[in-house]
């Protein structure tokens, strides 16, 4: 079926983003033809990933080196009992595979680094990041600013979220590396594994995650298309509540400043 059409079983499928004007069957079309890079298939890569399959985006490239950990079906809701030991890429591919075989799932079972990030990003349309390292985070944000793809970054720890939008490769944007500066390069950062995590957070995040990147691929495309470049969503699920911060793009930022 080419992109540019959608067939009478796929009108019926998102029959419901077809009828908000701010999608419409133009955009509905556009995200049939889009491609979304996928860092992470952990608590955040989960969501991301059901709720990007389930909008159609047509290409899904999916990168974790990681496998499937008991520990993880707290939060990781795409895994089941069965999938323990396996690799998480693969397991992630199946489940598009299964959920919806007309969509283009490609699948790396490796960890997304300074070196083969340009490889790995081709072609993108928006990056969304749900890693678990700093060092991994910023040598997206970095690749994303050199290949010129729109980033959404999306963290998580115990009961606060952050969810950005960042387009560090133009000139008016910042990058994530100007958000959180260079202090974090090392591989160090604390984890779920030690501070734990409450596992709806990850959903909390992962579908404000989605929304971002729907809103970039439909950027001039549907009156959705509104990317929100430089603001940080701060999710509280203590409270609960959220707040927004605007980064500003840093001129000194050895990325993109």
């Amino acid at each position: 079926m080419p992109r540019t059409l959608l067939t009478p079983d796929r009108l019926d499928r998102f029959a419901r983003h077809i009828v908000l004007p701010e999608v419409g069957g133009a955009g509905q079309v556009a995200l049939a033809g889009a491609h979304a890079v996928l860092v992470g298939l952990g608590g955040i890569g989960s969501p991301v990933l059901q709720y990007l399959a389930a909008a159609g985006v047509g290409h899904l490239t999916l990168i974790d080196d990681d496998t499937v950990a008991a520990s993880n079906l707290q939060r990781q809701t795409i895994y089941a009992q069965a999938d323990i030991g396996r690799a998480k890429a693969d397991a992630a591919a199946e489940w598009v595979r299964k959920f919806d075989p007309a969509l283009t799932v490609t699948a790396h079972g490796q960890r997304l680094t300074r070196d083969n990030a340009g490889d790995l990003l081709a072609g993108a349309g928006v990056v969304i990041d749900g890693s678990d390292t700093f060092a991994t985070r910023l040598a997206v944000s970095d690749a994303c600013v050199a290949a010129g793809v729109p980033l959404v970054s999306a963290a998580i720890g115990r009961f606060q979220g952050q969810v950005g939008a960042f387009a560090g490769h133009r000139a008016d944007q910042p990058c994530y590396r100007c958000f959180v500066g260079d202090a974090f390069d090392a591989d160090d950062c604390d984890t779920c594994a030690e501070d734990g995590v409450l596992g709806a957070m990850a959903g909390w995040a992962g579908t404000l995650g989605t929304i971002s990147a729907l809103r970039v691929l439909l950027d001039g495309k549907a009156a959705l298309g509104d990317p929100q470049w430089g603001q940080v969503h701060v999710l509280d699920g203590l409270a609960p509540s959220l707040r927004t911060m605007r980064i500003a793009k840093d001129p000194g930022c050895r990325a993109c400043g």
